[in-house]
C-alpha cells in the first residue's frame, strides 16, 4: 500500500511503524510541518493502566520506551497548604521531545521516511495514495477543510491554561490548588526527567480576567505564577517554551473518514489533559486502524468503516469522562472554598463517575476512611 501520513506525532509514527513492521513492502511517508527537534510543551504522562495496552499489543515497543520513563506510585492533591497523597494511582512520564525522538528513530530504522519542515496544505500535494492519514493535531487543516464530511464539532471550554515547565523535580503527579485574591489557581505538575517537571497552570476565565493576564507580558505572567506557587516551587523558576494562554477545544467527529482519508489522534478527538490520556488514545487509534486494515486485507473502504465501529465504543467512554473532568475544573473556585481538603481530594478522585467509593477503598483505604468519618452515609450507600 501507498500510505501518506500528515503529522509526526505519536499517532502517525506508531501507525507507520505497525504497518511497515508487518509488511515491509508498504510505501509509507510521513510529512511533518515542524523541524525535527521542535515540539510544544514539556512532558507527557501515562497512567499505569494506559501503558497496559502497549505491553499487551507491542512488548517490543514497551521495552524500548520504559527505560526512559519517570515513574511514581501515587498522586498528590494539594488544597492550599494541605497535601493529600492518594495511593493506588501509578503514573509514568517522559519528555515530549524525548518520546518523539525515540519514535523517530524507531520508525526510521524500519525504513520509513519522515519529511520534516514539510508544510502540506492540500491533498493534491500528496499525489496518488491508497490511504491518507490525518494525524496532524487538534488544529488539523485537513479536518477543518472537510468538517462537513467529518461532522466536526468543536466546543471551546472557558477555563484558561498555560503550559510551563520548571527545574523542580516533583515526586509525584500533583494537583495543587491555591486560593488568591483573584481566584483559585491550579497547577498540574509532574516530573518528566530527573531535573525537570511539567508545570501547567489553569484558572477559571473570571480569575484570568481579574488577575489582568490579558495586559501582562510573558515575563510578567511568569512572575505572577511564580508568586502564586512560591511555596510549591521552593525557589525554582518557571520555564517557558513559547508558552501562552489558551482555551481547550473539545473536538468530536461523527464520521472518522471519507474516501481514502481518515483521522487519528487529536485530529479525530481531543481528551482533556486532566485525565492524562491523549497520547494513549492516539496510539490506541493507531493499533485499531492497523488491525482493521489487516482484518480486511488492506481493503481501505471496508477497513475504515470497521475502524470506527471497532474503536468508537472504548474511545467514547474515555472522551466522555474527559469532558466531565473538564467541567469539574470549571467549578474549582467553588469546590476549593466549600470542601475540606479530604472532601476535595475525594471529589477529585470520583469526579468522572468512573471511580466508585468501593474503588476508592481499594486504591486508598485511608482516604476512603477519612471521607467516611465526614460522610458516614456513604458506607451504607456503597453496600
Amino acid at each position: 500500500m501507498k500510505v501518506r501520513i500528515l503529522g509526526a506525532g505519536p499517532a502517525g509514527l506508531y501507525l507507520a511503524a505497525l504497518m511497515k513492521r508487518d509488511d515491509p513492502s508498504h510505501d509509507i511517508e510521513i510529512f511533518e510541518r515542524s523541524p525535527r527537534n521542535a515540539t510544544w510543551g514539556f512532558g507527557v504522562v501515562f497512567s499505569d493502566r494506559a501503558l497496559e495496552f502497549l505491553k499487551a499489543d507491542d512488548q517490543a515497543l514497551f521495552d524500548y520506551l520504559t527505560p526512559h520513563l519517570e515513574t511514581w506510585p501515587e498522586i498528590t492533591v494539594v488544597h492550599n497548604d494541605t497535601k493529600i497523597p492518594v495511593a493506588g494511582n501509578g503514573f509514568s512520564s517522559i519528555g515530549r521531545l524525548e518520546l518523539l525522538t525515540l519514535l523517530y528513530a524507531y520508525v526510521e530504522k524500519l525504513g520509513i521516511k519522515i519529511n520534516f519542515d514539510s508544510e502540506i496544505k492540500s491533498l493534491d500535494q500528496l499525489g496518488d495514495a491508497d490511504l491518507v492519514v490525518g494525524a496532524n493535531g487538534a488544529f488539523s487543516w485537513l479536518r477543518d477543510e472537510n468538517k462537513e464530511k467529518f461532522g466536526t464539532t468543536i466546543d471551546w471550554r472557558p477555563n484558561r491554561f498555560i503550559w510551563y515547565g520548571t527545574t523542580k523535580a516533583f515526586n509525584s503527579l500533583t494537583l495543587t490548588f491555591r486560593e488568591t485574591d483573584a481566584g483559585v489557581f491550579c497547577a498540574h505538575h509532574y516530573r518528566y526527567q530527573p531535573d525537570r517537571s511539567t508545570f501547567l497552570v489553569e484558572v477559571e476565565d473570571a480569575t484570568w480576567h481579574r488577575a489582568g493576564f490579558e495586559h501582562m507580558s510573558p515575563e510578567e505572567t511568569i512572575k505572577y505564577c511564580e508568586q502564586v506557587f512560591a511555596k510549591d516551587l521552593e525557589g525554582h523558576p518557571i520555564i517557558t517554551n513559547n508558552s501562552h494562554w489558551r482555551q481547550f477545544p473539545a473536538i468530536w467527529n461523527e464520521r472518522w473518514s471519507f474516501d481514502n482519508v481518515v483521522l487519528l489522534g487529536d485530529s479525530l478527538r481531543t481528551a482533556h489533559f486532566s485525565i492524562g490520556s491523549g497520547t494513549r488514545l492516539a496510539m490506541e487509534d493507531s493499533v485499531a486502524l492497523f488491525k482493521a486494515l489487516k482484518e480486511h486485507k488492506n481493503n481501505v473502504k471496508a477497513a475504515l468503516a470497521y475502524f470506527q465501529e471497532l474503536r468508537n465504543p472504548p474511545m467514547k467512554k474515555i472522551w466522555d469522562a474527559a469532558n466531565v473532568s473538564i467541567r469539574w475544573y470549571e467549578e474549582m473556585d467553588k469546590l476549593v472554598k466549600e470542601l475540606t481538603p479530604v472532601e476535595f481530594a475525594y471529589s477529585y478522585m470520583t469526579r468522572t463517575g468512573r471511580v466508585s467509593h468501593e474503588e476508592v477503598k481499594k486504591r486508598d483505604p485511608k482516604l476512603a476512611q477519612d471521607y467516611e468519618k465526614l460522610h458516614p452515609e456513604v458506607v451504607t450507600q456503597s453496600v
